[in-house]
């Protein structure tokens, strides 16, 4: 059909490293038609963008490199150009036109979606990622009729996300919400209404108030019923409702009278919309079960997981508590893990797990190493969600623009002053751990004599935004050219937390990064190495890292060295960004356990003296 792709520079109809990694989150840039009779693919060309090359050491008598493209931080990005070709009889290939709107300029391609057999709806963002368009595109001709256009003074997010396939889809959109209450924007459901002798629709609410809906399941057109999940009882709890298109807009919970247990709710349908599967994924442990729709009645329990939760029974797991901090006009929410047979006159460790942009607290059952950590080590974790979280309204996730750690920092320092005041928690030790943005925070943390991080371990740390993926980089910062003054910023904080507390702190990429206060310096760790003088410090990265290259580590151990910091380097060589090699996984997680192991261990109590002496040093 196409024979215009050239290995690692043409890509048709499949993503190249940017559009896999940031916009589409997936290899997969075509898209068939219900159909069958058409297929939408994207080219993405990437002749400009530079070339990044991965040494590779293992295997052959000399290195060799892997080479890729890969956009920096203002360079050159790809470019995106969207095709449908029709299958039936001889093939004719039309090119969907891209709107016709200066203030787009570069561009990307956030999602492509069938509306009908003959109709395709595209969802394109300007290379800041704060305006985008929603165009419903003729197949057959090319020609895209602007649906809805959204701008925003901060950047612009979930513009990837796809709502189901029925007839009226063109017709149902995401649509940002003004809060009543001053909190910014919410994400609600809109019918487009279209008028006369206009080119832009009308939007008909179909949902509000201060909540998020996170996901459109399904649209019963019999009944002109949708089907979504939200946060409308609470932004840690997901549940089901579905919401009348016409009339009055009734909305009704389907899952909150189910189960008093279960509060954070996923689900799909039938194809004939006669039956949801129902989720319940609450803190506690999980079922799935068939429901049916019009008498929202128990059929049948699929899995009850009842081997989960013999064995659950078994293990000595935390107990969990919520607690909410107010501070000046925003709520800073808490989610405390408590080792099982918690007395608060012992003294725990804690971990402090931080992970940047989206959602950390919420009621939703998980296991990870930290909560290992809670049984094994008897710590305490504490997760916190503020500036800069999501679904607490955009006013709260837009705080951090242009401000990178500052208000993140803020809110990691309430988490600690609050837990710091209780009794139970040994005041003595601290540790830290962060995966690549994740890592530059933890970095920033462990910095510095007044820091109470005495020991902190970072994994693939992005330690330069300028080296990193332009998509990423550019929509909390902008373009570092033609002004590169939030790139060449020097972070400010002054410790005031006086009591040390054993922390580990892990922060993880996801949605969301936290920017720093500016003044004329480099925005990069190399310019704070001093301040790792008397830290334990273990950085471990895959030389192979294709997300964040190895050049980030290596300019920072650089500096470490010119100013004589101490720390300890790890690599795995020709290991990617993520690890597949069993081994190197095992290698990994017993490094990380004797690194902490040692910086947890309390001075030994030594005593001196024969029988009757007891002298204690």
């Amino acid at each position: 059909m196409v024979s215009t792709g050239k290995e690692g520079v043409i890509f048709n109809g499949l993503s190249d490293w940017l559009y896999e990694e940031e916009i589409f989150q997936s290899q997969i840039a075509h898209w068939w038609s219900p159909d069958g009779a058409r297929l939408a693919y994207a080219t993405i060309n990437d002749t400009l963008v530079p070339r990044m090359e991965l040494p590779m050491f293992t295997g052959t008598p000399y290195p060799t490199g892997k080479e890729y493209r890969y956009p920096k931080a203002g360079e050159e990005n790809p470019v995106i150009t969207l095709y449908v070709v029709n299958l039936n009889g001889p093939l004719h290939t039309i090119e969907m036109r891209r709107p016709d709107d200066p203030r787009m300029g570069e561009y990307y391609v956030t999602m492509v979606r069938w509306a009908t057999t003959t109709k395709l709806a595209i969802n394109w963002l300007n290379r800041a990622q704060n305006i985008s368009i929603l165009t419903l595109c003729e197949a057959t001709t090319g020609v895209c009729t602007k649906k809805h256009e959204d701008e925003s003074e901060g950047w612009l997010h979930r513009q990837n996300e796809k709502p189901p396939v029925f007839q009226r889809w063109a017709e149902i959109v995401f649509h940002p919400c003004h809060s009543s209450s001053g909190r910014g924007k919410f994400f609600h459901i809109s019918m487009s209404i279209s008028q006369p002798n206009t080119s832009t629709d009308t939007l008909q609410s179909i949902t509000s108030g201060d909540w998020d809906v996170t996901q459109v399941l399904a649209y019963n057109e019999d009944s002109q019923l949708i089907y979504f999940l939200s946060t409308e009882d609470g932004p840690k709890r997901r549940h089901l409702y579905s919401a009348d298109t016409f009339g009055s807009f009734n909305r009704r919970c389907l899952s909150c009278a189910l189960s008093d247990s279960c509060d954070y709710i996923s689900g799909s349908f039938s194809h004939n919309m006669s039956f949801f599967l129902l989720n319940c994924k609450t803190q506690r442990d999980g079922d799935s079960e068939t429901e049916d729709r019009e008498s929202i009645a128990e059929v049948h329990n699929l899995e009850s997981n009842d081997n989960l939760r013999l064995t659950l029974d078994s293990m000595q797991m935390p107990t969990v508590e919520y607690k909410e901090i107010n501070i000046d006009d925003y709520t800073l929410s808490m989610q405390i893990l408590k080792p099982a047979g918690f007395v608060d006159t012992s003294h725990y460790p804690v971990l402090l797990d931080g992970t940047p942009g989206g959602q950390t607290v919420a009621e939703q059952f998980h296991l990870d190493w930290a909560t290992v950590l809670v049984s094994s080590f008897g710590a305490i974790v504490v997760r916190c969600d503020g500036r800069g979280s999501g679904f607490q309204g955009t006013n709260l996730l837009h705080r951090i623009q242009n401000k990178l750690g500052l208000y993140e920092e803020q809110d990691q320092k309430a988490a600690l002053n609050f837990i710091l005041k209780e009794s139970y928690v040994d005041k003595t030790r601290v540790g830290a751990f962060g995966k690549v943005y994740g890592g530059f925070v933890t970095s920033r943390l462990v910095r510095g004599d007044e820091s109470p991080v005495k020991c902190a371990a970072v994994l693939s740390p992005i330690t330069d935004f300028e080296l990193y993926a332009s998509a990423f980089s550019e929509r909390y910062l902008g373009l570092p050219k033609p002004d590169p003054r939030a790139y060449t910023v020097r972070f400010h904080f002054n410790s005031d937390v006086s009591n040390s507390v054993i922390i580990i702190v892990v922060f993880h990429l996801i949605l969301f990064v936290a920017v720093c206060l500016i003044t004329p310096q480099m925005a990069n760790l190399a310019h704070k190495a001093s301040q790792f003088m008397d830290k334990k410090f273990l950085i471990i990265h895959p030389t192979a890292d294709e997300k964040v290259h190895f050049q980030h580590t290596a300019k920072f151990i650089s500096q470490l060295i010119n100013e004589k910091a101490n720390y300890t380097l790890q690599i795995y060589p020709d290991e990617g960004h993520f690890i597949h090699s069993e081994a190197t996984q095992q290698h990994l997680s017993q490094s990380l356990v004797n690194f902490f192991e040692e910086c947890f261990r309390l001075p030994e109590r030594v005593f001196r003296g024969g029988p009757g002496r007891g002298e204690r040093r």
